[in-house]
């Protein structure tokens, strides 16, 4: 796996002072591995192409494997996003398809919490089909160190009364899980991105890339699992 080696150890180190994304408790609740690669069969172009039929797959494998939520994606090479063609190049060139972010599949309305204290970078409505949807982009200072989280597929109230600069607390409910009108017409989820250097974006960064250029994205997106205490 390519990636940025010096930044995820610093991450690492302060592994225990993170709070949790989504309200999850482990010793009660079960998460749920989702595979979204040319891997999973199941996942016909008949459910892809509508979104209804997607949420309905997530739920159910949701239900049977009694999980509260679905997770994984990070540097996943996905079929998934054939369903767009926001991902799509010009013709005759590659296809964005690699995921640079972790997904979190859940119910909507579920509450998203800062997991340390943050300013408000920016946010967006990214209104594509298969686009992010309402977006916030939060700045955390680590010991000196700066970096960036993207929150993705968040509920349109999420983007009420926001102002960059705006202090967010470590633990804080500052957005939740988007329906599909909202999220970029998927089906509720979570969207979670590491950035080191924003690059001089505002509201938006790439959360899925071409295979070609995953070393130079992954080198600047590094695991989100490093902040979820939820897979510790």
């Amino acid at each position: 796996m390519i990636y940025n080696t010096q930044f995820s150890t610093f991450l690492q180190k302060h592994q225990h002072e993170f709070h949790t994304v989504v309200p999850f408790d482990p010793k009660y609740e079960k998460l749920l591995p989702l595979d979204f690669t040319e891997n999973n069969k199941e996942l016909s172009d008949e459910i892809l192409s509508d979104t209804n039929k997607f949420s309905d797959y997530i739920n159910s494998k949701l239900a049977t494997t009694g999980c509260k939520y679905g997770i994984g994606g990070y540097a996943e090479h996905r079929t998934v996003y054939s369903r767009s063609k926001h991902f799509d190049s010009e013709e005759g060139e590659e296809p964005r398809r690699l995921h640079l972010g972790v997904d979190i599949w859940g119910a909507v309305n579920t509450p998203v919490m800062a997991p340390l204290n943050g300013i408000i970078h920016s946010f967006a409505f990214n209104n594509n089909f298969g686009d992010y949807g309402a977006t916030i982009i939060l700045t955390h200072n680590l010991e000196g160190t700066t970096f960036h989280t993207l929150y993705g597929h968040l509920s349109l109230n999420s983007l009420k009364n926001l102002q960059e600069g705006h202090l967010v607390k470590r633990g804080d409910v500052f957005a939740e899980f988007g329906m599909q009108f909202e999220n970029g017409h998927w089906p509720p989820h979570l969207h979670l991105q590491i950035i080191i250097d924003m690059q001089g974006m505002k509201g938006d960064y790439p959360g899925v890339c071409k295979y070609s250029q995953r070393e130079i994205y992954l080198s600047n997106c590094p695991d989100p699992a490093l902040l979820l205490t939820m897979l510790s």
